[in-house]
């Protein structure tokens, strides 16, 4: 009987141990991936993580005022036109407007590139940057490497065109 009982008590005990260290090292482990897609993941830069490195750039109110209407409409025209040309080659991800701050922001991009010397070309470029209407602040910011894929879904979502 008490054979019986310290067999009983070993089983138990090693049962216990094994469930504890399978517990704690799934909990160390990574989590598995079941759809990762490498030729997908390279094709987009993607780190083991995802993700990947991106240029994001906040445009602020400029030093410049400029007071005639006909040179700030040609501006706004030639910002609009830049963004448009940006997006068309791939390199702007994501751009928006900002509501009122504090720190002037008024436009943010997500530049698909890693490089801020890329970035300060491509703003230089932008007429409404170049002559001081705004002013460009870099950051680098880690996002999610599919980020550029979301583009091919959202004509499916507007109504209208801005």
């Amino acid at each position: 009987m008490v054979r019986i009982k310290l067999q009983k008590m070993r089983l138990f005990c090693f049962s216990a141990l094994l469930i504890f260290f399978t517990l704690t090292t799934q909990a160390q482990g990574q989590t598995p991936v079941t759809n990762y897609n490498k030729a997908l993941a390279d094709s987009l830069g993607a780190d083991e993580y995802g993700m990947k490195w991106y240029v994001m750039v906040m445009l602020k109110t400029g030093t410049k005022q400029i007071k005639s209407r006909d040179s700030l409409q040609w501006l706004y025209k030639g910002h609009v036109d830049a963004i448009n040309e940006m997006t068309s080659s791939g390199i702007l991800i994501v751009t928006g407007p900002m509501g009122k701050n504090d720190k002037n922001f008024r436009s943010f991009y997500i530049l698909n590139t890693s490089k801020t010397d890329e970035a300060q070309k491509l703003m230089s470029e932008n007429p409404a940057v170049k002559f001081g209407l705004f002013d460009a602040e870099y950051f680098f910011w880690y996002g999610p490497a599919a980020l550029p894929t979301y583009k091919r879904f959202q004509p499916m979502v507007e109504a209208k065109k801005p």
